[in-house]
């Protein structure tokens, strides 16, 4: 975990409002003490460069692993 981003549990997470959310730093979000994901808020930056470097970063992640939700649904109807 990073020690510059602060952590939120998925929890708390799921508590937010979209209005919250806005207003919220890009924190590490974590469920039972294991990381989950890094909430990114890239509202806060105005020129969208971090906007930018994220698409990038995701687009080079989804090239390697993961799953489409239709996937995950899939399987989750089909059993």
């Amino acid at each position: 975990m990073s020690e510059l981003i602060p952590t939120i549990t998925f929890t708390e997470f799921k508590k937010l409002k979209p209005e919250q959310l806005q207003r919220m730093k890009s924190s590490e979000v974590t469920f039972n003490g294991d990381y989950l994901f890094t909430f990114v808020n890239g509202r806060l930056e105005e020129s969208g460069y971090l906007k930018t470097q994220t698409e990038y970063s995701c687009q080079t992640a989804n090239a390697v692993a993961g799953e489409s939700l239709e996937q995950i649904l899939e399987e989750v109807t089909n059993g």
